[in-house]
């Protein structure tokens, strides 16, 4: 390597991506925000109509009751995934003979669209031919309509979001895990420390950055989870599921309100951005340094 590329500021090697991240992310993310003070079919030209959706937004019911509904789904969401990930990350960084094939075998969501996943839980959740069904012939159980509960349909997508994501999550905890230096557990087992203090002493405080990084991304993933609600339920029973990410696109997509859905669009951006840099400033992440020093 000649000395004249040797040399060059380390800003230089980072350009490219930082033009890659301008033209796909900030620059999107502009438009979206020019839009939202517009108003436009998606056909033509848009009209700049001021702040004329951001206060029809102010009154909306369906944001407000769209809004509730995110920020509850993104809590279930965190609530069911990271601890269940973090158990089965850590099982499957050890060194069990079956960890190997039982741990493909889990990670086959991973291969599967948003759609097929969606579309197989549906047909699973069928009151009549599905699981519930089946359930009623061999235990005697009334079968539920899951989907078509207004009190289940939320926590039965959750459950589908929890089956699709967790193989994710799973992953950066094994891989973290895997990271953690064995003279620490063998310090604990000399010491008469149990399995469960190990886990909790040494595993858990270990894995302090990679849960924060998980819990970020669910975070922001949450408020992009459209799909699989339109999918499974339409927003309903009634507005039951009816998150506000999905309330965007049907403005947008259904009604043709391209304007109304970006302001809709930038709230999600500020929400998402709101929350990820609440977990930085609660968790002291941007603060943190190496806890591997001196080993």
């Amino acid at each position: 390597m000649s000395s004249s590329a040797t040399e060059r500021p380390g800003f230089a090697w980072v350009v490219p991506a930082l033009l890659f991240f301008a033209l796909f992310g900030l620059g999107p993310v502009a438009i979206v925000g020019y839009l939202s003070f517009t108003s436009w079919s998606g056909i033509g030209a848009p009209e700049w109509v001021g702040a004329a959706n951001w206060s029809a937004l102010s009154g909306d019911a369906q944001v407000r009751g769209g809004l509730a509904l995110t920020l509850g789904l993104t809590v279930l969401c965190w609530a069911t995934q990271t601890p269940l990930a973090l158990a089965f990350g850590v099982w499957a960084a050890g060194p069990q003979k079956s960890r190997a094939v039982v741990s493909a075998v889990f990670f086959l969501p991973l291969l599967l669209s948003t759609a097929a996943i969606a579309l197989v839980w549906q047909a699973l959740f069928e009151p009549h031919f599905g699981v519930p069904a089946q359930l009623d012939d061999w235990f005697g159980l009334a079968p539920s309509n899951l989907l078509g509960d207004p009190t289940l349909a939320l926590y039965a997508i959750v459950f589908v979001l929890l089956w699709q994501f967790l193989p994710f999550h799973m992953l950066l905890y094994q891989a973290a895990a895997r990271q953690v230096p064995r003279s620490l557990y063998e310090a604990a087992e000399l010491d008469g420390a149990s399995g469960l203090q190990r886990f909790l002493r040494i595993t858990v405080p270990q894995l302090r950055h990679t849960v924060i990084a998980s819990s970020v991304l669910i975070l922001v993933g949450s408020m992009t989870y459209f799909e699989t609600v339109l999918l499974l339920t339409a927003g309903g029973p009634g507005n039951a599921t009816r998150i506000l990410p999905l309330h965007m696109y049907e403005q947008g997509f259904v009604s043709f309100e391209m304007g109304y859905a970006s302001a809709i669009a930038v709230l999600l951006v500020v929400l998402g951005t709101g929350l990820s840099l609440l977990v930085v400033r609660v968790t002291g992440y941007s603060r943190m340094s190496s806890q591997r020093e001196g080993l």
